[in-house]
Parts: C-alpha cells; structure tokens; sequence
C-alpha cells in the first residue's frame, strides 16, 4: 500500500459534517459545560495549524520513511500580533521535552507559538520560529526587541518512532512555517494530524485532541480551553468515564505482519509509559504563579483517564491566559494587570481538569487506525465497542 503525502497545511475550519464524531457523539459523558466548539479556540483569539505528513510504506528506511508525523502550532493570540501572554509551565514527568521554558518561568510571559512535533524534530521547529520571527521583523528599527522575534521558541515533543521513521527528521523548516502560517480560529481537526499523526495513547491510535469549559464566577463568564498530543499509557490503564475500557478490550493491540502471514506484537518497546503534552488557554485574567497552579490541574484530568506518568514518560503541561493584553506586551517601568482572587480559582481549576479529560478522549475517538513502518498497525479505539462498554456499566449519555 502506497499513502500519498498529505498537504502540507491542513484547514481547520471544516464543515461540521466533515469532522469525525467526537466523544459526546458517541454518548460518553463528561461534566462540566463546553464552549460552542468544545475546542482551545473557543477562548478568543487562539489559533490552531498543522502540517500533517503520511508518505511511504513497507520496512522502515532511516532518511527515506515510510513517515507518519507532522507539526502542529497553537498561537495564543493569533499569528497576526506579536504580543506576548501571561504563561507558566509544569512537569509531571520529565522524560520529555518543552523548549523556552525556563524564561517562560523566569518572565512569566510567553512569546510566539506553542509548536509540537516529534521527539527529534525539535531542534528543527526550534529553528523555524526563530526564522518566522526573523523574517518578520522588516520594520525594526533596531532599538529594544525585534518584535516579532521569539528567540526562545517553546517547542515539545513526543515519540513517533513505532509508525514513523522518526530518525528520518522529516519535519522541516517549511513544514513548521506552513503550520505556523496556516493557524485560524473555528473547529480544530483532531486524531492523526500534525504533531499527532504518528501517536499512539493506551495503545490505541492517539494523537491531537482538544476541549473547553464555560464557567461563571460571580457575575463574569470565563473560557478554559485544552489541547492535548498524547502518546502515553498502557492499555490496562485506559479508563473512560470511570470504566475500565482498557481492562474491557484485551484485544486490538499494535502489531506487525509475521513471516507466514499471521499477526505478532509489535515490539516497539512502548507498551507501558510515553508522553503527552497539555496546552491550557483562558481568558481570564490570571497571572503568572496563577497559571503554574492550573499547569499542575491537568495531572487530575491525566489521571482521570487511568495514567500514572511513568518514569519514560514525558508530561509536561503549559497554560497561559490571553487577558491583560497590555501589561504583558508594556516595556515601560510601571505596568497594571487585573487577577482573579486566588479564592475563585476553583472553577478555572475544575474545569481544567474537565477540559484535559475529555480532549484525550477526543484524540482517542478521532483518530483512525493507521499502519506505517515496517507495517506495523496501530488500531483505533473501536466506536462500537466503547458504546457496548459504557452501556454494560450504566455511563452511556444519550
């Protein structure tokens, strides 16, 4: 079997009738009120690119393929202003990698794109940011900060090397800028695209997924949006809505073509760990120890879905709010912020956990059963199945 290479951008504002079904379509329940897209984009202004990268097919090849990865950048304020936002970061396990975040901890702010790919493609989505900002900064004037220019890119990454010759590096620079350059609001495509096409969660077929929340405090209203690229977790592990689906399907598991034609193990060496990495955007206005304090909140949703963040697994988490516009981008001395009373962060916090539940729940129903290198099969979580397993133990939603 021959995969074409995909495009290298992929739309995001699809028609609803295009979009998979996603887990509420298939009656799992969760709590909590969405936001109209149940998307990181519900919360105004953040934007959403990938570049999606299928070709080859047979033994794996280093430099040739067959390739199953790709790139995907999330702007906190869209890709059209160069302002910065209140961020911070969290490692539940450190078996991974985020790039920037040790300014992102030291200034509490956070410059450009998140951007994630595959575990040896940092370096150069690194690069490319760089080079996007570069590019971009025709107008300076050579006085203070290049404006455009994130010179330390926030870039993490996971392990795609079971489906995709991840040796290969075949992620490059233009791959990156068209992710970049592609990023819209509206609905978010989710499963095997971009960052997350090769991934594999639960041992299933993983990959991107995202969620949002609504939450009212006092008398203002407040979105709390997730997206997720994960790539961890045994299937024993895997609940859903508190059922052990994991425990429930015994079957499906990775696996290669033997010599006479029947079914091995893949062998990849992942059946028990990987990583995910949790992108965490609001609108409320919360300052910087602020967001460290919801970074940490994902852990519960990760949690919820069976996940002890192994000792190889790389979970790391940032979060950032969009308000406060102008004392993040002042580079005067004296600047004012508004913040949330520390006694009503606990919707944001619920909420989060909410929102990263149900977006890796998302990733899982989204994405489709793939085989890549040396034709090793990643199966997709089974639809059916999921609905029988929540109907058994009484959690199927209508």
């Amino acid at each position: 079997m021959c995969l074409a290479t995909l495009a290298a951008t992929a739309p995001l504002a699809q028609p609803a009738e295009a979009q998979r079904p996603r887990a509420r379509d298939l009656g799992v329940p969760f709590d909590g009120e969405p936001g109209r897209l149940n998307a990181i984009t519900d919360v105004a202004g953040v934007t959403v690119g990938h570049t999606t990268l299928i070709r080859g097919s047979g033994a794996k090849v280093p430099g040739e393929g067959p390739v199953r990865t790709g790139v995907t950048a999330v702007w906190p304020r869209g890709n059209r202003t160069p302002d910065p936002v209140f961020a911070a970061w969290f490692s539940l396990n450190g078996d991974g990698e985020m790039t920037g975040t040790t300014w992102v901890e030291d200034s509490g702010l956070l410059e450009g794109p998140v951007m994630i790919t595959n575990t040896l493609n940092v370096g150069i989505v690194h690069h490319a940011v760089v080079r996007w900002g570069a590019t971009r900064s025709t107008d300076w004037d050579g006085v203070g900060y290049p404006p455009w220019l994130a010179s330390l890119p926030v870039v993490a990454e996971t392990w795609d090397g079971t489906l995709n010759d991840i040796l290969g590096q075949h992620v490059t620079v233009d791959d990156a800028l068209a992710a970049m350059d592609a990023a819209v609001a509206g609905a978010v495509p989710e499963g095997n695209v971009g960052g997350g096409t090769g991934m594999i969660c639960h041992r299933f077929k993983g990959g991107i997924g995202t969620a949002s929340r609504l939450v009212t405090i006092d008398d203002a209203r407040w979105t709390v949006g997730v997206l997720v690229q994960c790539n961890y977790g045994s299937r024993e592990q895997l609940r859903i809505a508190g059922v052990p689906v994991g425990a429930e399907i015994t079957d499906l598991m990775p696996a290669r073509p033997g010599p006479d034609g029947q079914s091995l193990p893949a062998d990849d060496g992942a059946d028990r760990e990987g990583s995910i990495i949790v992108v965490v955007a609001t609108d409320a206005p919360l300052l910087p120890h602020q967001l460290k304090r919801v970074a940490r909140r994902v852990s519960l949703g990760l949690g919820r879905q069976g996940s002890t963040s192994g000792n190889g697994s790389g979970d790391i988490f940032v979060a950032f709010s969009t308000a406060n516009r102008a004392a993040a981008r002042e580079r005067g001395a004296i600047s004012s912020a508004r913040m949330l009373a520390n006694e009503r962060l606990n919707p944001i916090f619920g909420a989060t956990v909410e929102a990263t539940e149900e977006a890796i729940v998302n990733a899982l129903v989204a994405a489709e059963t793939m085989t890549g290198a040396d034709d090793v099969t990643v199966h997709a979580l089974p639809h059916d199945r999921l609905r029988a397993i929540l109907r058994t133990y009484g959690r199927l939603g209508g």
